[in-house]
This record gives structure tokens, sequence and C-alpha cells, in this order.
């Protein structure tokens, strides 16, 4: 019996046990990683479509991308990866990059320039939901052959205008953005489908691990690259097990069933701090908790309503009860770490300010609903407002339902008031400004359903110009300054209440060194981990 079957067949008599004690400490492999993690939201591993963050994480381990970012040095922000170089021009909309030499995929092929061209019209041409990320710049399948050239060892890209460099960098670490062998794929294309059914289940990459195997709502499983061109990972395999329950994951990191538990819940975490052998590791994420108003309602579009409505959020009551461990108080559009982030965290509860701005405004106490999906933090934090808006003779409907059916309501300005997340789309200011503050057509007509502001009915104020100046201004520190004075404006006008930035707290073994899961600005990284 190897020691792979070892493992698995310890951790599965482990469940067969439930909580009854084992007699004797299992204990992963010096050279395997294993990972409890919930990973049932994944439905392709094809770079290309993949838009959930338990398959960002899988992906980042097995493509190869232009830039990356270092997982020991996330602060240093984008770095060279497949290209060891680039170059803009003059009118800085062409940027050409130079590849690294000796650099294979996972096959033995060379990852080429042609490589690069073949991933990012691969997506323009698929044009499957994360592609806005390329697309954005212009790209389309009737261009994309003068926009995406190979000239020997370099590929360039040209956008449809001048764009801050930085902006088009960072879109490139994202998961679409991952560098396929287009020899491979091509190989497996089945009636023009650009391998993208294959590579739903295989992978074609020159990262640090390839795929194995993918076992939806059960397990992936990696091997190492021994030609990484980084160096071999020292763990050989890597198995993520999907385990639904906080609960059943610290149990079996404290038996060393696994190396590592990622969905820990607050009483989980507090346990595990008091454990032998394993520890709690804490990295700010990219996810915001928001609250956002409806500017069809007559009331809610009142300057002094939307003020009262975020001196009506208990902050700090809820950092510090239900979601302690997990979220903290954070007011902005762009989380911490994101150029252009802000401490500042002007609102608390203070319902005597409230109930002057509500009177101010004419408001004799009203009847609103807020749409919550049906998930027990989200739930909680319902229940908070609830009890904090009733102060200010303030009576909210929490109108509970999937997240489907809350998501369909809010894109169709159905709502009074929506509770939701919103996570990044890739590491750039732009990815939320894009979003929160930017919207050039608020007329029902324009149906732009991907944009929070439209969704809100908020013609934002003049930030939908300072925005797209911002995108495309090339100073970094210029950029940095004139987000800040975006989001200063954002939270004194705007409908939207920032609440909380998610904080991701992990149990690991204590012997496990090097793991990074990719703080604010990306995903996990495997390929540092030591024992």
């Amino acid at each position: 019996m190897n020691a792979f079957t070892k493992l698995m067949g310890t951790a599965a008599l482990g469940f067969a046990l439930g909580a009854v004690a084992l007699p004797v400490m299992a204990e992963t492999p010096a050279n395997m990683l294993v990972i409890a993690n919930r990973i049932d939201d994944i439905t392709t591993l094809d770079p290309a479509q993949s838009f959930e963050f338990a398959g960002s994480d899988v992906l980042r381990n097995i493509y190869g991308r232009l830039v990356n970012f270092d997982p020991l040095d996330l602060d240093a922000g984008y770095q060279a990866d497949l290209a060891e170089s680039w170059t803009v021009s003059e009118d800085g909309r062409t940027i050409t990059f130079t590849m690294r030499d000796g650099v294979k995929f996972h096959s033995g092929n060379p990852v080429r320039a042609e490589d690069v061209a073949f991933s990012f019209k691969r997506v323009v041409a698929l044009n499957k939901t994360p592609s806005f990320i390329l697309t954005q710049f212009g790209f389309t399948p009737e261009n994309m052959d003068e926009t995406i050239t190979v000239d020997g060892n370099t590929v360039s890209i040209t956008t449809d205008k001048r764009y801050a460099t930085s902006f088009v960098l960072n879109c490139l670490t994202a998961t679409i953005a991952g560098i396929v062998d287009e020899a491979t794929v091509m190989a497996n294309e089945v009636d023009g489908d650009f391998g993208n059914e294959w590579l739903k289940t295989n992978s074609a990459g020159s990262g640090a691990y390839s795929l194995s195997s993918w076992k939806p709502k059960e397990s992936v499983t990696l091997t190492a690259n021994p030609d990484f061109y980084l160096g071999e990972p020292a763990m050989k395999r890597v198995i993520v097990r999907h385990v639904q329950e906080s609960a059943t994951q610290r149990l079996m990191l404290e038996r060393g069933d696994i190396d590592v538990a990622r969905n820990l819940n607050p009483s989980d975490v507090e346990g595990i701090r008091k454990a032998d052998g394993v520890e709690v590791m804490e990295e700010m994420r990219g996810r915001l908790m928001y609250i956002s108003m409806n500017q069809k309602h007559p009331e809610l579009s009142k300057p002094k309503v939307l003020q009262a409505l975020k001196y009506l959020i208990d902050y700090e009551g809820m950092q510090n009860s239900f979601l302690k461990g997990a979220y903290v108080t954070h007011q902005n559009f762009l989380p911490r770490t994101y150029l252009g982030a802000v401490d500042e965290n002007p609102f608390s509860l203070n319902v005597e300010k409230a109930k002057a701005l509500l009177a101010e405004a004419g408001v004799d106490g009203m009847e609103l609903t807020v749409g919550v999906r049906e998930a027990q933090e989200r739930l909680e934090i319902g229940q908070s407002l609830q009890n904090t808006f009733a102060m200010a003779g303030i009576k909210l409907n929490l109108e509970v339902g999937t997240g489907k059916q809350v998501l369909s309501k809010y894109r169709a300005r159905e709502l009074d008031i929506y509770l939701g997340a919103w996570g990044p789309d890739y590491p750039d200011p732009h990815t939320n400004a894009g979003t929160f503050a930017y919207n050039p057509d608020n007329s029902d007509a324009a149906q732009a359903t991907g944009l929070l502001a439209w969704r809100n009915a908020w013609d934002t104020g003049g930030l939908t110009e300072k925005s797209a100046a911002a995108v495309v201004e090339g100073d970094r520190s210029k950029r940095e300054a004139m987000y800040h004075d975006i989001q200063a404006t954002f939270r004194d006008t705007s409908p939207f209440a920032v609440m909380f930035q998610k904080i991701e707290p992990a149990g690991i073994a204590e012997n496990v060194e090097g793991l990074n899961l990719g703080g604010a600005i990306t995903a996990v990284s495997y390929w540092a981990v030591t024992k």
C-alpha cells in the first residue's frame, strides 16, 4: 500500500468514526500537500472559461502567464513570467513582449510567442463569461489578427486606445490570460471548439503543476512539473478535497489527515488556536460586503437619506461578534492592498445623527425591502440592519432567496436595497471603479447589468468621467491620487454603503511553510510550499 492509499484510507476511516479519536495520528507524506476546501463551484478548468474562486486556485498553479505574481512577494506587484521583458510604443497602445527562452509546456513543447497569440485569440473567439477582461481593450474576432501579432520571439498586443500600462498588465495576470499549448489543445479540438470541452477536465500549461484529475464535488489532484522553469516544486502532489463542513475540516486537520483547512468558521478558528501541531494563518482577501440603495426609490434617492442609512449600520458590533475573524470594517470600493486604496472609514452607528438627517430630508418613518441571499453571514447582517434601522423608525423587511433569485431582481433594478458581496475580477483599481463608480448610460434600455452603479440607477454625479480618466492615466502616482479623490466623493454621495472586507483564516499544520493564499490580488500558490 503506497503513502497516498494509506492517507486516503485513514481519512475515510476518520469519516466513518466521526468525532471518535483515532488511536494513531495520521500524517500526510512529506512531499504531498493535502487541502480541505469547498470546491463545488468549479464548473470547468479551461482558463478561457473558468470564473470561480476554487477554479482560479487550481489554474494559477497550472498555467504560466506573460506577467504574474511572486507568491513570496505579492507587494512587488506583477513580475515577468513567461515574458522576460516588454516595451511600450510611444503612443501607449502597443505592448511588445519578449518571450523567456527555454520554457516548456507539460507536453514537452516549447512555449512560443505563437502560443500566446493563440491563447488570447482563443479567448476572444470563444467569448466565454470572463472574456471581457481582454476584450475591453478592443479585441474582436474581426480585428484580432491585426491587434495580436507575432514577430519571431515577440508577441505584440495593440489596444483600441491608450490605457495605463499597469492596467493592461494587471489584467494579464488574470486566470483568463493563462497561456495554453496550442499544439496540444488543437489536437483535442472537437467541432471548432478550440479544445474547450477537452480542457474542462485536462490541462495544457507550463506552470508548476499539471492536472491529474478533477472529480466534481470530490477532489482535484495536481502533479508537480519536474521541468518548471523556477525549479521543481517540493510538493510532488497536491490534493484538494471537497469538504463542506467547517467542523469536519477542523477535525481532519487536528488528526493530521490534511495539511490545510480553508473554510473554517470563527468558532473552529478559535478551537484550532488552542490545538497542538496546527496554527492559524490569516490573509486579507479582495471580497467586499456592501448594501446599495435603488435610486429609483423616491426616498432613497434623497442624499440625506443615503447619509442617514450609512449611520444606521453597526459596523463595529458586527465585526466584533458574528463576523469576528472573517471580515474587517472597510468603507471604500477599492480593497486594501490595491493601488489607490484608502483606509478612511468615516461612518459608525449613530442613531441620533441618522434621525436628524432623516428629519432634514422630510422622512418620518418608512418601510423598505432588502434582498438577501440565503447564506448565514448575510442573513445575520440583514437581521442586524433590521434592528438598527428600526431605531430610526425604518421597517426593513428581508426578502430571502437563492443567489440567482436575488441577483435577478437586483439586475432588473427591482430591489429597494441589495445586500451582497463583490469580488475583483483582476488586480487593478479599474476592476471596482469601473463598476461601482462608472455608468455612462443610466437608462433602463442600456441594460448594463454588469455595472453595479447601473443596477442601482445611479448616474454617479461625474464619477463616470473621473473613472474613465483614471484608467488611461499613465503616471502611477497621479493615477493613485485620482482614485483617492473618486473614493472620497463616492463615500459621501453614492447609494452604496461598503461595510466590510473579507479576511480568510486558514488552519495549517505547523510544518507547512511558504503557503500563500493570494491576498487580495490573486489565487493560492503551491509551488513555494515546503514541509
